[in-house]
């Protein structure tokens, strides 16, 4: 068989992980954001279950909005370390079922088989549903159709124009490759494909490519002097469905770390500002000593109540990974700054030494 790619995407991950701890919750319009106050200002939803989808609700979208949108909404604090964890559960289940595994993010991946990817796809949701989660898996010959093939699985309902196998969208599995490419998108939007954004489809329905047909149909000499002589070819290359093919299984290691935080009231005493980034520069920096990292620039970043946006940064006379050390670069960062207008937000970034 030839071989396929699956991209496994975890439904309402934060929530579903919720329920594990709270059953009687499930099915009940969830809604996880914050400290799980909805009272609280400018923070947002990081995640809705389904049930508040229908009311409106998306990630994203402030607390406050949410919960006029849906007010009976439960709300819950965010908890990463137990999102986490849940999400390592799952990558170890899918590197057991179906070997390597490139972990896109907290609740998706892809693995690829050079066997019947529909039985692989099946597995594979068994196995999580006896982690207490659920997912859909989209089949694809790249990771372009295996991604966008999620998308059908998690839809409602089928269409005519589904493979005959695919009890596909009705069972959380769905395949998508170069023989259904055309049928199934030529005739949707530019911006249905991943990697096309709103600004991108924009700039193409300028030059009367409105369709992902039309852009198949493209003049590549015209794409590339528009949108450059590499993104113009490459928004072709995504228009017939094609995309990488090999999965990435060595971790990412990251060149930097940061931690910022959206005050519930902007900050206007200097000394108060002070005190948060030498703590926002403490957390950062014991996490990074935890990891055994070195870090060998500190950055600083304000934003003001006029969402005005600025970033310091200091490189370090020796690499280190002492806390004082990194927490007095980033409060001489903060002086260089003139704290004469009321602070939103505050961040700090280490940037970190190869490993």
């Amino acid at each position: 068989m030839p071989r396929r790619l699956l991209h496994v995407d975890l439904d309402q991950f934060q929530a579903a992980v919720e329920f594990r701890r709270r059953p009687e919750l499930r099915g009940a319009p969830v809604i996880v954001g914050g400290n799980g106050d909805p009272t609280e200002p400018r923070k947002v939803v990081t995640c809705a279950s389904y049930p508040a989808r229908s009311f409106g609700v998306r990630a994203g979208m402030a607390l406050r909005a949410a919960a006029r949108k849906c007010p009976d909404g439960i709300f819950l604090p965010l908890d990463m370390p137990a999102y986490a964890e849940a999400s390592d559960e799952v990558m170890a289940t899918l590197g057991r079922v179906a070997g390597p595994v490139e972990v896109w993010g907290m609740d998706e991946a892809f693995v690829a088989t050079d066997g019947d990817p529909w039985q692989l796809a099946t597995e594979i949701r068994s196995a999580v549903v006896e982690l207490g989660l659920t997912c859909a898996v989209g089949i694809g010959d790249n990771k372009l159709t295996a991604k966008l093939a999620t998308g059908f699985a998690k839809s409602a309902g089928k269409t005519s124009a589904e493979p005959d196998r695919a009890a596909g969208a009705a069972t959380g599995i769905f395949e998508l490759t170069a023989a259904n490419w055309t049928e199934l998108m030529g005739h949707r939007p530019t911006d249905a494909l991943w990697g096309v954004g709103a600004r991108i489809a924009a700039r193409l329905a300028e030059l009367g490519i409105v369709t992902v047909a039309d852009l198949m149909a493209a003049d590549p000499a015209r794409l590339a002097g528009e949108f450059g002589p590499s993104t113009g070819p490459y928004l072709r290359v995504l228009g017939h469905g094609k995309g990488d093919t090999e999965l990435t299984t060595v971790p990412r290691i990251p060149v930097g770390h940061s931690k910022s935080e959206t005050f519930p009231h902007d900050l206007t005493d200097p000394d108060e500002i002070r005190r948060e980034v030498a703590r926002l520069a403490t957390e950062v920096a014991e996490e990074m000593a935890e990891a055994g990292r070195i870090t060998t620039r500190v950055a600083v970043t304000v934003r003001t109540e006029t969402f005005y946006t600025r970033s310091k940064q200091q490189k370090l006379s020796v690499p280190t990974s002492d806390v004082a050390t990194i927490v007095d670069t980033a409060s001489t960062i903060i002086d260089r700054f003139d704290l004469d207008r009321p602070v939103r937000l505050l961040g700090v970034r280490l940037e970190l030494a190869p490993q």
